[in-house]
């Protein structure tokens, strides 16, 4: 054999080698997506705040700075991280703290974020009949979303709205 027959032999080893490595590497890659959390739940997820009082932090910890203080019972907020007693959450205007798990609650709120009402419908279509609508800044319980519209209650009455139309629905992260 000569030196090409050498080289080539070493060449395909080497390109083997990387092959092995990517498939282990591919492979292993589902199980980082579907790594725990100290909950079991996933993250990003939207959680509602359960106080019309809710410090948020700077950090995971009481002795972290006080940003703010949250005051609406059932506001929707997304939790992006989290340890075993501390929630990171990002809320509709963008503010990223951390609250006390013990302060959320799993029910999951929307809130009309845009200017100007939407149309509640009785069915997940803009030609079914409008059953009511939502103003800006109005908090409803969300109970599905599908295909793009989600069925929300408010006020004892439900109907259907655009996904896109209110806030605590899009499962990509909000806040980075």
């Amino acid at each position: 054999m000569g030196q090409g027959g050498a080289k080539d032999t070493v060449h395909r080893r080497t390109l083997k080698l990387i092959l092995a490595a990517w498939v282990l590497v591919l492979s292993a890659a589902p199980a980082q997506a579907e790594r725990a959390t100290p909950s079991g739940l996933p993250v990003p997820r939207y959680v509602t705040l359960k106080f019309d009082k809710v410090n948020a932090r700077a950090g995971p910890g009481d002795d972290h700075r006080l940003l703010w203080v949250y005051r609406v019972r059932g506001l929707p907020v997304q939790v992006i991280a989290e340890n075993s007693e501390w929630r990171r959450v990002c809320d509709p205007n963008g503010g990223l703290a951390w609250v006390h798990k013990r302060t959320t609650d799993g029910r999951q709120n929307v809130l009309r974020m845009q200017p100007g009402q939407v149309s509640l419908y009785k069915r997940p279509n803009t030609t079914a009949p409008q059953v009511a609508y939502l103003r800006p800044r109005a908090l409803a319980a969300l109970t599905k979303c599908d295909k793009g519209w989600c069925h929300l209650k408010v006020d004892g009455i439900s109907g259907w709205v655009p996904a896109a139309s209110v806030w605590g629905t899009d499962p990509r992260p909000q806040c980075r």
